[in-house]
């Protein structure tokens, strides 16, 4: 699997097949995505607090709980999602990127979704529903025409995690009317992510470190993905596995700790200590440190250390939210011809992600302090994505800047 988002020896992300007509926004697909996200991120969790707060009905008959789960879980990650895939997978192929009308209507789509469940009371649960679900399987058809033309067969496992999310969608979706949600769905998508975490950030990651201790001067680089990489994703693979079908048993509770000391064991071999200098490689060793993290929190759960919702957000905010906020700014940065190097915004961008990520889990295991730490958390989560918005808003927007790697 190639490097994502494919990058020249100098470090820049190098733009192929970028739409010269139209607007700028639909050049290139992680532009309306990752806005779109980004923005998402900040209303939905603004809503979210407000429906805690001041009692407002968000999702009215869905109900505000399962909203939030669902808005986070197919509403802004989805589109953090697409907007990577629709960078990457033409770089995998050697395709020409999906832009312009194509991914206008495929934004459109996600954008529906997103109105038709913030009212979904105005066209009935079942057909607000039904509109959400189409976004996924539109990704899904689109990105499997791409890698099968391309012939890259070796990347349909990604499509393997696009079709686990869509299914755990509709599995959603059902479980809300019939009003029986017992967490399988939520447990379905957030393993999906976890593993295309796995996978994707097992190659981007000591990819993105080397080239940049290369470029240091440095002669010690990390592990390059060998036996023991497929050996880790494998066994992550059954714990999660586990976790989806039985939380809370000892069999689950051993494989999510074997799991667990295999990618510690696993990302110690990637020397992201040694990337401290620069925090838009750092954070990407950070958001994976999240993945060992929510695996113990697996196997903590299910024994009944710690409850089901401190192991989701363990994953949710930490290992996806911060992993997701780590590549959406280096893709930016790198396909706006920005140099790869984090400003002091996106620096504290980060260490507000950090900061939810920690304070989430623990509001839930701390119930004495639960609603100011929840508090805290929301509003740490909304300042990370709002610096996000105000620094890389503008470059999505109005930039199309050629590289000058390209040049």
């Amino acid at each position: 699997m190639n490097d994502i988002p494919h990058e020249s020896r100098t470090g820049r992300a190098v733009p192929r097949g970028l739409a010269q007509t139209g607007p700028v926004l639909f050049s290139y697909g992680f532009r309306p995505f990752f806005l779109g996200a980004g923005i998402w991120a900040i209303a939905a969790m603004a809503l979210w607090i407000a429906a805690l707060v001041f009692g407002w009905p968000i999702g009215g008959d869905y109900g505000a709980p399962h909203w939030h789960a669902h808005e986070m879980l197919f509403g802004f990650a989805p589109a953090v999602l697409a907007g990577f895939l629709m960078t990457a997978v033409p770089n995998w192929t050697g395709r020409l990127p999906v832009s312009g009308p194509p991914l206008m209507v495929l934004f459109s789509i996600w954008v529906a979704g997103r109105i038709a469940m913030l009212s979904p009371d105005l066209l009935g649960v079942p057909l607000a529903a039904a509109i959400d679900a189409l976004f996924l399987p539109a990704l899904l058809f689109i990105n499997a025409r791409e890698i099968i033309a391309g012939r890259k067969w070796r990347d349909l496992k990604v499509l393997g995690g696009l079709a686990a999310l869509a299914l755990a969608n509709i599995f959603f979706h059902r479980m809300v009317i019939i009003g029986v949600h017992n967490g399988f769905a939520d447990r379905l998508a957030v393993s999906a992510y976890v593993m295309l975490i796995m996978i994707i950030g097992g190659r981007i990651v000591p990819s993105f470190t080397r080239n940049w201790l290369n470029k240091a001067g440095r002669t010690v680089f990390p592990v390059p993905f060998n036996r023991f990489d497929s050996v880790a994703i494998t066994f992550g693979g059954v714990a999660l596995a586990a976790w989806i079908f039985e939380p809370i048993h000892p069999l689950t509770a051993v494989a999510a700790a074997l799991a667990a000391g295999l990618h510690v064991a696993r990302l110690s071999r990637w020397r992201g200590w040694e990337t401290w200098a620069e925090k838009l490689l750092v954070i990407l060793h950070i958001g994976y440190a999240f993945v060992p993290l929510g695996f113990l929190g697996i196997a903590l759960g299910a024994t009944g250390l710690i409850g089901d919702f401190s192991v989701l957000h363990i994953l949710t905010v930490g290992a996806i939210g911060v992993m997701m906020l780590a590549v959406i700014t280096r893709v930016t940065r790198g396909h706006t011809g920005r140099q790869l190097s984090a400003s002091t915004t996106t620096a504290l961008s980060y260490l507000s992600l950090i900061l939810a990520a920690i304070l989430r889990p623990l509001a839930d295991l701390l119930p004495d302090f639960y609603e100011p730490m929840l508090a805290a958390a929301g509003i740490a989560w909304i300042a990370a994505f709002g610096l996000f918005i105000l620094e890389h808003g503008p470059m999505l927007l109005t930039v199309r800047r050629t590289p000058l790697a390209s040049r």
